[in-house]
């Protein structure tokens, strides 16, 4: 048996109290008629000292909250009412207030005496529970009075039958609203609707009258409606009234109940003007009934306290409350799981790309989440933004008159610290300009400028510097301006120079403010500005342990999560079977286990005995990758999920025992009885939104070790066209090197724009010769190498034909062109022979200059070709001029420059080019798009005409060139074709003298600019000789070009790091 406080009502106790202040918390009896029992009136508080028996209740209150000389506002009223038989583990409360027992503090006006009329409530405690009650037989008038409470939205109130028709009067709740219906077969059923909200556990008094053809139904004293009946013209009562439901149809009654039993209390009962007494109540005496509990009302109130975490609102019926979680960004039964990711990493590693996210850095704590920008390149950085990412200039400042900067984050400092804490790095870029402003006193080195991060103590290291005092990063690198100071600022010069860096000592950040005080002397200026907070990675999302024997286990302090826990990590084993986690404690447990190769189990006891829950998947669990594991358990229900399959959930019993007590320490990867432990890796435990430090515990426990590879075994898939996995010791990468695509992912795709005219040139080997030398990656491609396959694919956007979208050539006049043919079809054209002529795979269906978005996907295998269109549209066809295609020289998208020797259909495409767009170009494995936009190496490219990175996802129309950034290149060996063809020219003699006076005008404009810019020069020349010119570094150029800029463009200042 459990031991727990309890309120324990007594019958016969001589004390009793009432409270006469405003309404609040629903009393849970009022039944007190009939005894003889004195009673306590209370106008305030009683509150007792705490039993020497519980040690965490300090101050117990009857009645309100004290709260003497605090502005405290409680969400409830003190109770307003009479309480009798008040006693706290054995002790008579009501007693010892009335005796004065010094323990006892009473406030307010409290009497031992309750005035308050004497009612005797009754309690329908199941939908089955109902009150049959005898009436007037044939009265021309039907009345009813009664009070109710309950939580419920629905249930009958009363139903009686009509004399001399066959019909009824209906009285039911719905939604919370009181519904008066008289039914009549044959008849338009008539409603009347009263009240609203009446579910809300208070007290709500109801009359209704039915009188010949008129009835009326008033709430709380408010009448609701009167309305003409469309059912008989005269009214007779049948007898029988019937509260709370309907018995069993084998009784015999007509009583219907539309919407279920009512659930609550009733109290004060009267019919046709007379008040029942149903303290006499008697089966077969005085009406009958069933589950019935008499003079007392058992309703509880399920939301106080409230369960629900996070803001959830709770509602409730007579069994159970209900959380509504909708805008707190978590979910579950009673709100306490995130819904969103705990850092930027983990975002990465669900496949997400660069963008805005909301982070829940302690998970399921008490923190909320909040939104960030997520960088995602090769690590995950995450960005913070604040209120003064601007330069800020300071002027006329001292000692005693110092300038003070704040930074406001878009996080609180809590949410940041978290954020901080569970990163592997982080920095935040402070600039400090300064024109004789000094950061230290040359006299006593007392500062003269620092800042503040997040532990409210003052820095005087600037960016760039470890944490030592009055250091910047030149003092560290010796390359200050006066080597006699660790910063440049020091130095003291009447010109503008800088102190700049990255702070990168996590305790210190974030910066959230700024104090300068020498700006006060002539000539004296400083400026600032701080960058946004930048983190990378998350420590606590790698941290795993490896568990290399069934007897080892990491033991850590005892789990607590008596109303609400969560246990959450990955798990990756070869093994059948094995623990992942257990704590105990007297009889109460918890344990996670792999229990077969495909079921997770969760097993737990609260005192209700033992509950297990258990996942089963259609695939093994031990295939030596990373798999996820959620279990959560709380007052409501238990639940576990494992990857994305459907969860298990196990409710919790009604009104049993709630609290999860545990006392052992927590074994991870193993029992106390080293029995059936785990083999394999543990990653990212994380207990109620706090992680566990496995790879700590790991380094000093033998069996286990930190740490554990394999990563790319679960998140290979990651890496997207052709891009390969690469292991990290946190982590993995993907390799882009081999692919047409960029980004973390391989998933960026690389387009270009190509102007009338362009071209890209891969050349695979300039001389046939040098093949044999070659070693780059295109050296599969040279010399006596026999290409006997090759895959192909890329993307096109165009309008013009006939255009050349791919020509790959060889030093044996063999070739494989790909164009559009004038009349719009496309063509793969190969010739693998250089005597014979080239074979043709024609896709005429439609025309494929149409400004749509067209992909192409071939794969040769020899004489074999399969083409791919559209991902609809495939053919396969058999090669007739060869197999082979040796010595491949260069592969050109776009325009063909030098001559070839090739079919007309080809040399007609190669002339006119290619206008329009090419994305994710690559044969095998080059990628000459990517080669020539995105280098990372040099690479044998020849870029000729204008070339735009862009992106061939846009609409037709959209202008191209102005999308991304722009990359113009001139032909490598000296000469650029400027020979562009002109498209619907105008040759009229008009046009010619229009374009002549076009080309006079600017030439004038330009003249008369120059000679006014010449003129300004001199006059400058001249005051700059009337007075001493002032030496500016590159530092003032960068401050003022700063200055400047940032009041045209500091809404996009904000969005620099995009």
């Amino acid at each position: 048996m459990r031991s727990h406080p309890q309120l324990m009502p007594r019958s016969g106790s001589p004390w009793a109290a009432c409270w006469t202040t405003s309404t609040g918390t629903p009393c849970s009896s009022s039944a007190w008629a009939h005894r003889s029992t004195s009673q306590w009136t209370n106008t305030g508080i009683i509150s007792a000292p705490r039993a020497s028996s519980v040690t965490c209740i300090s101050i117990m209150s009857f009645g309100g909250i004290p709260a003497p000389g605090k502005p405290v506002s409680f969400p409830r009223k003190h109770f307003h009412g009479c309480l009798e038989n008040l006693f706290y583990n054995g002790v008579d409360i009501i007693d010892l207030a009335k005796r004065q027992d010094p323990q006892m503090i009473v406030m307010g006006n409290v009497s031992f005496s309750c005035s308050q009329p004497q009612s005797v409530p009754v309690t329908f405690l199941s939908p089955r529970s109902y009150l049959a009650l005898p009436g007037s037989f044939g009265e021309d008038e039907i009345s009813a009075t009664f009070q109710f409470r309950t939580w419920n939205k629905a249930g009958l109130l009363l139903f009686t039958e009509l004399q001399l028709v066959s019909g009824g009067l209906l009285l039911f709740l719905d939604d919370g609203k009181v519904k008066l219906h008289l039914y009549h077969p044959g008849k338009l059923p008539s409603d009347i609707t009263a009240g609203v909200g009446l579910n809300d556990g208070q007290w709500h008094s109801v009359s209704l009258s039915a009188k010949r053809n008129y009835m009326s139904v008033a709430v709380d004293g408010q009448v609701a409606s009167a309305s003409p009946s469309q059912g008989p013209e005269q009214i007779y009562s049948g007898g029988t009234f019937y509260f709370g439901g309907c018995p069993d149809s084998s009784f015999g009654s007509k009583c219907k109940s539309p919407l279920g039993g009512f659930q609550g209390c009733m109290r004060l009962i009267s019919i046709c003007h007379e008040v029942v007494d149903l303290i006499s109540l008697q089966p077969g005496a005085l009406g009958n009934f069933s589950d019935l509990q008499i003079d007392s009302c058992g309703i509880t109130d399920r939301c106080l306290p409230n369960y629900c975490e996070h803001g959830g609102e709770c509602s409730q019926s007579w069994d159970t409350f209900h959380c509504n979680c909708a805008n707190t960004g978590y979910r579950g039964a009673t709100c306490h799981n995130s819904i969103y990711e705990q850092s930027c990493e983990a975002y990465k590693h669900k496949g997400n790309t660069s963008g805005f996210y909301y982070i829940d850095a302690d998970g399921s704590g008490p923190l909320e989440p909040f939104l960030l920008y997520c960088n995602m390149t090769e690590t995950a950085w995450t960005i913070i933004q604040h209120n003064g990412s601007d330069v800020t200039r300071v002027r006329n400042t001292n000692p005693e008159n110092p300038y003070t900067g704040f930074f406001e984050y878009v996080a609180s400092m809590e949410q940041l610290q978290a954020t901080i804490n569970r990163a592997e790095h982080c920095e935040q870029e402070l600039t400090y300009y300064c024109k004789k402003s000094r950061l230290v006193s040359k006299e006593d080195g007392t500062p003269l400028s620092w800042w503040v991060g997040r532990t409210n103590e003052t820095q005087t290291y600037w960016g760039g510097s470890l944490p030592d005092p009055q250091k910047c990063t030149c003092g560290l690198e010796g390359n200050c301006v006066d080597s006699q100071y660790y910063c440049n600022c020091d130095a003291d010069r009447n010109e503008w120079t800088n102190d700049t860096g990255f702070l990168s000592y996590k305790e210190h950040l974030p910066v959230t403010r700024i104090v300068i005080t020498d700006t006060g002397r002539p000539h004296s200026e400083a400026a600032y500005k701080l960058g946004p907070l930048l983190c990378r990675g998350d420590k606590l999302f790698w941290n795993s342990a490896s568990f290399n024997t069934e007897a080892s286990y990491l033991h850590f302090p005892t789990f607590h999560g008596e109303l609400s826990a969560d246990v959450s990590f990955f798990f990756k084993t070869t093994a059948s079977s094995g623990v992942f986690l257990e704590n105990l404690g007297i009889t109460d447990f918890i344990r996670i286990e792999l229990h077969s190769p495909a079921v997770v189990t969760f097993s737990f006891d609260v005192g209700n005995g033992p509950f297990e829950i258990s996942v089963q998947s259609p695939t093994h669990f031990n295939d030596n990758q990373w798999h996820h594991v959620r279990v959560e358990r709380n007052i409501k229900e238990a639940s576990v999920r494992v990857d994305q399959l459907s969860p298990r959930t196990q409710p919790a019993p009604a009104d049993g025992h709630v609290l999860l007590q545990l006392n052992s320490q927590l074994f991870v990867g193993g029992t106390a009885t080293r029995q059936r432990g785990f083999l394999g890796c543990i990653r990212s435990l994380q207990l109620n939104g706090e992680a566990l430090d496995l790879e700590e515990r790991a380094r000093v426990t033998p069996g286990v070790e930190p740490g554990c590879g394999g990563h790319c075994s679960s998140y290979g898939r990651l890496c997207h066209h052709g891009g390969t996995c690469r292991e990290k010791p946190s982590g993995f990468s993907c390799d882009c090197t081999s692919s047409a695509y960029a980004g973390p992912f391989c998933s960026d795709e690389i387009s270009a724009y190509f102007g009338s005219g362009s071209s890209v040139i891969y050349n695979f080997q300039e001389n046939y010769s040098l093949s044999k030398n070659s070693s780059s990656h295109a050296a599969s491609f040279h010399g006596d190498t026999r290409l006997s396959r090759e895959t192909i694919k890329f993307s096109f956007r165009t309008t013009r034909t006939p255009s050349l979208l791919l020509y790959l050539s060889s030093f044996y006049k063999e070739y494989l062109s790909v164009i559009i043919a004038k009349n719009g079809s496309l063509q793969i054209r190969y010739k693998l022979n250089r005597y014979q002529e080239p074979d043709v795979v024609n896709f005429d269906f439609k025309n494929m200059a149409d400004g749509e978005l067209h992909h192409v996907k071939i794969n040769r295998e020899e004489a074999v070709v399969f083409v791919e269109l559209d991902e609809s549209v495939r053919r396969q066809v058999h090669l007739a001029s060869g197999t082979e295609l040796s010595a491949v020289r260069s592969l050109v998208l776009g325009r063909i420059i030098e001559h070839s020797d090739v079919d007309q259909e080809t040399a007609l495409a190669g002339a006119q080019g290619f206008l329009g767009c090419l994305s994710a170009v690559q044969v095998s494995h080059v990628a000459p798009l990517k080669a020539a936009l995105q280098p990372s190496r040099p690479a044998p490219i020849t870029i000729s005409g204008h070339v735009t990175e862009s992106s061939c996802v846009a609409q037709a129309g959209t202008d191209a060139t102005s999308r991304e950034r722009t990359h113009s290149f001139a032909d490598h060996s000296g000469t650029r074709d400027d020979r562009e063809p002109l498209t619907n020219t105008i040759k009229s003699d008009s046009a010619v003298i229009g374009g002549l006076i076009a080309v006079v005008i600017f030439i004038l404009l330009c003249i008369t600019a120059i000679a006014v810019r010449i003129y300004q020069q001199k006059r400058l020349y001249k005051r700059n000789e009337a007075k001493r010119s002032e030496n500016v570094d590159n530092a003032e150029a960068v401050l003022k070009s700063e200055l400047n800029i940032q009041n045209a463009v500091s809404e996009n200042q904000k969005e620099y790091f995009f």
